[in-house]
């Protein structure tokens, strides 16, 4: 474990133990942070671990990578004259333990209850679907294409930020539930929808969107053009040694795509990001680990086009100035007119976003949003009765703790439907 046990109970301490408790208001899970970190300071780990277990099943993970100082430290009071609580530190501290000390996830019935459930995705929305069934007695099987689950937690998340040991710890925790899972299961290919109808009461779509996003941009189709997402998935990396490469993006995805080519020895890295740095969504200790690791940020910079014969060779880019605009939200980035300029570049990188694969929803047979996702109503079902989705699939805000309780939530509702 990273910190010792007197230096995580000098974190603890430092917590007020708010009554109005801010933390929990701004964790997307709803943690009792204040109540956990009671039991840290009074030494009942394994009590702090099971106030955890009511809200979440992924307390080592999200302890190490959800971004805390715009969720739960960013709502600290502490924060607002000093230092926030290191919540996420004690969080992580707390989840390293039960793997350590062998804490199970409570069960919350013995009772059995004949309904089955299929999870498609083992990512964090389905792990923590799957764990809330299998809890309350219900049977389920996860569905996934990969031989390992995690998702993008495996797949998407470099080894620099989550120790996959530790994820698969607290997988195998998840599934010491009773969860069955079959692997090598790809949807629309070896497993059919209509076929899981038949033979499961319920069906949560969970398996993520994870197909990076274009700019529309000319020379996007030039060979040396990469996104984020797949190049962090399939580990598939070209030679980087002595090239250049920029990662068009600000947030988390483009932080892990550049400090992974950089450590694999690209001369130059550079981030590219439209609004200023305030505004980037990465989160604040990714980016101070970016400019720490030699990658060069370029804020208020658009990019124009890309340039070269058949692969990259350069990159036009723009100044941008932020215009406070009627009914915007924040500042948008303007293009200032003349301010182009041209780098030499070798590789591009894209991370301005995610979307589905949309071979495979679009053959669903599922109503889906505008922008491509599948459409569920409040209680997550979609326009099929008895299937669900949940997740980056039906839009949910791309973070783990967003996925988790959307996962959590679906489950709520999938139990509610199966008592009707």
């Amino acid at each position: 474990m990273e910190f010792s046990k007197e230096e995580i109970s000098k974190k603890a301490e430092y917590c007020l133990s708010c009554k109005i408790k801010m933390c929990q208001k701004g964790c997307p899970l709803g943690n009792d942070i204040t109540q956990f970190i009671s039991y840290v300071k009074e030494g009942k780990y394994e009590e702090a671990y099971k106030t955890l277990c009511e809200t979440t099943v992924l307390s080592p993970i999200c302890g190490r990578i959800c971004p805390h100082k715009s969720q739960c430290e960013g709502s600290c009071v502490r924060g607002v004259k000093g230092e926030s609580v290191s919540i996420g530190n004690l969080e992580a501290y707390i989840g390293d333990l039960a793997i350590e000390n062998g804490y199970d996830i409570p069960k919350l019935t013995n009772e059995r209850k004949n309904k089955k459930i299929a999870i498609i995705g083992g990512g964090p929305a389905g792990l923590t679907a799957a764990s809330n069934l299998a809890r309350h007695g219900y049977t389920v099987t996860i569905f996934e294409k990969y031989d390992k689950l995690g998702g993008i937690l495996r797949h998407g998340i470099p080894d620099f930020r989550l120790d996959k040991n530790i994820l698969d710890k607290q997988i195998e925790k998840i599934l010491d539930l009773g969860i069955e899972v079959k692997y090598g299961a790809i949807l629309g290919k070896n497993i059919k929808l209509e076929e899981l109808e038949n033979e499961f009461d319920a069906i949560f779509l969970a398996f993520g969107a994870n197909i990076s996003s274009k700019m529309g941009i000319e020379g996007e189709n030039l060979n040396g053009v990469y996104g984020g997402n797949e190049l962090l998935e399939n580990n598939n990396h070209p030679n980087y040694i002595g090239k250049k490469v920029a990662v068009i993006g600000g947030g988390n995805v483009a932080m892990d795509t550049a400090r992974t080519i950089k450590k694999l020895g690209a001369e130059e890295v550079k981030i590219i990001y439209r609004r200023a740095e305030k505004q980037m969504p990465a989160e604040k200790k990714e980016i101070e680990n970016a400019k720490k690791e030699g990658i060069e940020l370029l804020f208020q910079t658009n990019v124009v086009k890309i340039l070269g014969n058949e692969k990259v060779e350069k990159i036009e880019c723009i100044k941008t100035e932020l215009v406070k605009k009627e009914g915007e939200a924040r500042e948008v980035p303007i293009d200032i007119a003349g301010s182009n300029y041209i780098i030499p570049m070798d590789y591009i990188v894209m991370a301005v976003g995610s979307k589905t694969e949309n071979e495979i929803v679009q053959n669903l047979g599922l109503e889906l949003t505008k922008k491509g996702n599948i459409s569920v109503d409040e209680h997550y079902m979609t326009s099929k009765e008895k299937i669900f989705a949940g997740g980056d699939l039906s839009g949910t805000k791309a973070t783990v703790a967003w996925a988790s309780r959307s996962g959590r939530e679906a489950a709520n509702e999938i139990m509610k439907f199966l008592e009707k």
